[in-house]
Order: structure tokens, then sequence, then C-alpha cells
């Protein structure tokens, strides 16, 4: 345990820093699975409204550096494949 009174209010802060950045990451996980769900079930509408979302979110953290960019552009190239898939089926 620190001693030094600016040592523990870092301690505190990098807790609070890392619960929130958690909860921006859960955020990111549940937009992808929100846009693979809908691309199972062949929904593009849907699957297009949360790709929007989710592709603002994984843009925004990743210049915050909450993700990497390459981890960002991974995903978001991931998602666009699929909905792709699921266009070249309807059509």
């Amino acid at each position: 345990m620190a001693n030094i009174k600016s040592s523990k209010k870092d301690k505190i802060k990098s807790i609070n820093k890392k619960i929130s950045n958690n909860s921006k990451k859960s955020r990111i996980k549940t937009f992808f699975k929100k846009v693979k769900k809908n691309a199972e079930i062949k929904n593009i509408k849907k699957c297009l409204f949360y790709f929007k979302i989710f592709q603002s979110i994984v843009d925004k953290y990743s210049v915050k550096k909450i993700i990497h960019k390459n981890k960002a552009s991974r995903y978001k190239s991931n998602l666009i494949k699929i909905i792709k898939n699921i266009s070249n089926i309807k059509n």
C-alpha cells in the first residue's frame, strides 16, 4: 500500500480509469454481437443501423487509445465482410 498522498490518489485514479475503460470495451463487444446476430438472421436494416453506431464508437475509442487502431480496423473489416455476404445472398 502506498504511503504518499499523491500515490494514493494515483491509485484511485487508475482504478476509476480501468472501470471506465472496461465499460467502454464492453460496449464495443455488445454492438459487435448485435451486428453479428442481425447478420445471422439476415436482417440487413438493423445490421446496418447497429454497424453505423458500432463504427462511430470504435473510431472514437481508437483515437482515445482505449483499443488499438489495428484492432478497431480488424473489427470493422470483419463486420463489413459479413454484411457484404448477406447483401449478396439477398440479391
